[in-house]
């Protein structure tokens, strides 16, 4: 194995080398220059430190993206704990479980989940932190409410003058495969799968980035934290890279709307975007279709000599709608709408489509816009090995599989999940389906896995959702599937108890329609089911009875 820096050393860098420059922004809120979230880092480590957290102990961060995260995580990893970032999203069952699986000794928890959490579901757990202040939600520990209470006292007792550079000391670690964080794929006890990450994929990750963008990204350039710094797209590109570059992070620490990410882009004038498609479709349809779809731009756009300049008309308006500033557009997490990629590519826009998975954290195959193939998600990124498991990768599609320093360790505590994703020779079996060009472009034909991809890029696992569905009223069976980026149920009714009762099909109509609300107040935001379709006639089913998906997605 080629040698590899130390990541945690490379924080320690980031920070002493860009000491007062502007490093963490909630929009509309705080700025923390780079001392500034070194002297909190050195709280947390001192609040740590006297309530017994050791070197190797798990940590959960749960809440919405902002400064005091980001602290809070940087804090984590540089004391030698092990990082476990929750959705916010997650229901409160979710929480609890992936608290419970991985052996959390505190949690620090956002305003909104604090709220919703029940500390008596998580009885192993000694604190739970409140992430904007760091003040006690709870502690079942003497020696962690004395180190809270205390911990301005211990701070001055430890720096009585001053807290400076020279006295940045973190934990440095010395095998590139220490394990640095778990970052679970899914929330329920039955299906949930703690990806452990070690500090060589971190590494590997923010190499990769300096290679694609180092020297168009300068230090103090200004980046937009949009996607979940929870999930590992978000947390490796919008936040660790741009960190240890010594960027300037923004969070959007409220929802994410269309118009909120608008305004925020023509505020800060990010020099690079990592979005998912919703976001880049939603801009797009509502900015700039409005104003080149009409018969005048029409007209002008079928003219050859005038519609490359008309082109070059739209490419800057709609650069104008993110802020005017992006290098390029880094879409991933979900399928891109064809129709709006053909637009981009068709007015030359910068944009490039990457594909990753949790297990490699994140990045699997990129392409810089310049040389990016419309349609296809990049070529195998350094570091890595990606091919097809097919007699003729060309043409006929076969499973994606990588290879390299960004694949995670295996599952935490599930040996079994762990062999059956990672092959004797350490490749990686992404479940993804694909073909590959003769220049290693990858191009995606679908997913052999059941997993769906939400619009802003969670995992959504169909048979959790199918499994709630079947135990409520009149459903006999159910597959969840995705339209467009909306769910819906398929369910099969029993018919049979309908006819006894005297329903008609209205009255199945309804009792579905309310299967789906109360359904809805058990899932997160991104797995609600938008409608419920009857199917009259039982699903298709293989000879082990299992019903035929592919059927009916």
């Amino acid at each position: 194995m080629e040698k590899i820096p130390s990541f945690n050393e490379l924080i320690q860098k980031s920070i002493i080398a860009n000491w007062d420059l502007d490093a963490l922004t909630d929009y509309k809120g705080q700025t923390l220059q780079y001392h500034d979230v070194a002297r909190k880092i050195e709280k947390v480590h001192i609040l740590f430190e006297n309530s017994g957290v050791q070197k190797g102990d798990k940590i959960a961060l749960c809440g919405r993206n902002s400064s005091q995260w980001a602290v809070a995580f940087i804090a984590t990893l540089t004391y030698g704990a092990i990082a476990v970032p929750i959705l916010h999203e997650f229901m409160p069952e979710q929480i609890h479980n992936i608290v419970n699986h991985s052996d959390a000794k505190l949690l620090f928890a956002g305003d909104y989940v604090a709220g919703i959490i029940n500390p008596d579901a998580m009885p192993n757990l000694e604190g739970i932190i409140r992430n904007t202040d760091y003040s006690l939600l709870v502690s079942r520990s003497e020696k962690l409410t004395y180190a809270r209470e205390n911990l301005n006292a211990l701070y001055g007792q430890k720096y009585p003058k001053y807290f400076r550079q020279e006295h940045i000391n973190y934990y440095i670690e010395q095998d590139p495969n220490e394990l640095a964080l778990i970052n679970y794929t899914s929330g329920t006890t039955g299906f949930s799968k703690g990806v452990m990450i070690p500090y060589r994929a971190l590494w590997s990750n923010y190499d990769f980035a300096c290679n694609v963008l180092g020297t168009t990204i300068k230090k103090g350039d200004n980046i937009i934290s949009i996607l979940p710094m929870a999930h590992m797209y978000g947390m490796a590109f919008e936040f660790l890279f741009e960190f240890l570059h010594g960027c300037h992070v923004f969070y959007l620490n409220r929802t994410p709307s269309p118009a909120i990410i608008a305004q925020a882009f023509a505020e800060v004038k990010p020099r690079i975007i990592i979005a998912v498609p919703l976001v880049i479709e939603k801009i797009i349809r509502k900015k700039v279709f409005p104003k080149i779809q009409n018969n005048r731009m029409r007209l002008l756009l079928q003219m050859p000599i005038i519609s490359v300049k008309v082109r070059e008309m739209i490419c800057k308006e709609v650069l104008k709608a993110f802020g005017d500033n992006a290098y390029e557009i880094i879409i991933g997490g979900a399928a891109f709408n064809q129709e709006v990629e053909q637009f981009m590519h068709r007015i030359n826009f910068p944009y490039t489509v990457g594909y990753g998975a949790t297990e490699c954290a994140p990045i699997i195959c990129y392409s810089d816009w310049h040389s990016f193939r419309p349609k296809s998600c990049g070529r195998a990124v350094v570091h890595m090995q990606v091919k097809i498991d097919s007699p003729d990768p060309s043409s006929v599609p076969g499973e994606i599989l990588a290879r390299g320093l960004n694949v995670m360790l295996g599952y935490y505590k599930n040996e079994e999940a762990t062999a059956a994703t990672l092959d004797k020779d350490g490749w990686y079996h992404t479940g993804d389906l694909g073909t590959m060009d003769e220049d290693g472009n990858v191009y995606i034909n679908g997913r052999s896995k059941n997993m769906l991809l939400g619009a802003n890029g969670q995992n959504i696992y169909p048979e959790e959702i199918e499994d709630k569905l079947n135990s409520m009223t009149m459903v006999v069976e159910s597959i969840v599937v995705q339209r467009d980026s909306k769910l819906v149920a398929l369910v099969h009714p029993d018919l049979e108890e309908a006819k006894n009762m005297g329903f008609t099909k209205e009255d199945i109509a309804g009792i579905m329609e309310q299967n789906r609300q109360t359904l809805n107040q058990m899932l997160p935001a991104y797995e609600k089911i938008a409608e419920v379709e009857i199917r009259e006639e039982e699903f298709e089913k293989t000879p082990k009875k299992s019903i035929k998906r592919f059927l009916y997605t």
